[in-house]
């Protein structure tokens, strides 16, 4: 049996507060699955200044770190109730780069630390809403930028969602879009995966070459 250990205690938001075990096949990578949906939002000049993120946490996860937090016992989670584990999830999402990369004529793109931000709780999942804002305005060209939204390390499951996985907010008309949904490991690669104790946050290079295959990848092109 493996106790909470504190990586994911800081992932979920619940640091200090909670104690979980995973038992057997619970152990393997990944651990959490989200449902996720990319925005990329455009200025008047044509860049691309922020991403809007919507992450759809499963089920088992949702109905774990919402624990103790419905303050006044009427079984409905609120915004304002859920304010301090949103809080702490953007805290903590800043040490792992929010999972999100954008780059830009080869180059990276880094992101500001998120103000806009707030967790809902619908139907027993919740969903974390924010907004990366850049640290400096970005213009696709036609090679495109390209945004990827995944775990290196696979202790997270990104899948876009089937509808709408990504969209374009204010782009000039002539801009695409092309999205490539993540992949699953081959065989071997699952198997290597599922060894690995969740007291493990962080993989060897090697996996985490293999993992980058496993990445959703948005590519935006403006001529």
């Amino acid at each position: 049996m493996i106790s909470f250990f504190a990586p994911f205690a800081r992932l979920v938001g619940l640091a200090g507060l909670v104690a979980a075990a995973f038992v057997g096949p619970a152990a393997a990578h990944p651990h959490v699955f989200v449902d996720a949906r990319v925005e990329a939002v455009f200025d008047g000049e044509g860049r691309i200044v922020a991403l809007r993120q919507v992450w759809r946490f499963d089920d088992a996860f949702s109905a774990f770190a919402t624990q103790g937090l419905d303050t006044d016992g009427d079984g409905i989670l609120t915004i304002e109730e859920l304010k301090p584990l949103a809080k702490v999830n953007i805290d903590s999402l800043k040490d792992y780069d929010y999972f999100t990369t954008l780059r830009s004529g080869g180059r990276r793109v880094g992101f500001k630390i998120p103000t806009e931000y707030w967790l809902q709780m619908n139907d027993g999942y919740l969903t974390l809403f924010y907004t990366l804002n850049l640290m400096q305005p970005v213009k696709p060209s036609p090679e495109g930028v390209t945004i990827d939204v995944y775990d290196p390390s696979y202790f997270v499951d990104y899948q876009l969602v089937e509808q709408e996985p990504a969209r374009l907010i204010g782009a000039p008309a002539a801009c695409k879009m092309e999205v490539k949904r993540k992949g699953d490991p081959d065989a071997a690669t699952a198997a290597i995966l599922g060894q690995i104790p969740a007291t493990e946050r962080e993989l060897p290079a090697s996996l985490k070459a293999l993992t980058a295959e496993l990445a959703n990848r948005v590519t935006v092109r403006c001529p």
